[in-house]
């Protein structure tokens, strides 16, 4: 009976740590390379969490309309290994944003070069970069 227990807890353990991972999607489920997109803008918001850390700025267009758009980075282990903190966007940052607009329209893109208010060029992690450089290995 006891064993019975331990494996019902092992199986609810593995189930549980499997979850994050079906969330995950890969680039080109979400985000057309063919797209790209340059924003500027202001940060207002910063969400350090996997599996992709994300950040907000608002857009100001030709008209003085102001969009808030959410853009996707790397992992935070990815953006660590590039040099990034947790500190290195900070909302009334202002920022320039090269990435690719989501598939669905919305205003959404997945950043692959942020440039920063004091000139800095920074990669952003993003998943582009690592599924284009799998495709042109040879691997899917």
């Amino acid at each position: 009976m006891r064993a019975k227990f331990y494996c019902f807890v092992a199986g609810l353990g593995l189930l549980a740590t499997a979850a994050p991972m079906m969330a995950h999607h890969s680039f080109t489920a979400e985000y057309d390379a063919a797209k790209p997109v340059t924003l500027s803008g202001t940060v207002t918001k910063v969400e350090w969490m996997n599996p992709h850390a994300r950040f907000y700025i608002d857009v100001k267009d030709e008209s003085g309309n102001v969009t808030n758009w959410e853009l996707e980075l790397g992992s935070p282990n990815a953006l660590m290994r590039l040099g990034w903190t947790r500190h290195s966007l900070q909302p009334g940052d202002m920022v320039t944003v090269e990435g690719s607009l989501a598939k669905d329209g919305s205003k959404l893109a997945n950043a692959r070069k942020v440039t920063l208010a004091d000139g800095r060029k920074v990669f952003a992690g993003s998943a582009a970069d690592s599924e284009n450089k799998d495709s042109k290995d040879g691997k899917q």
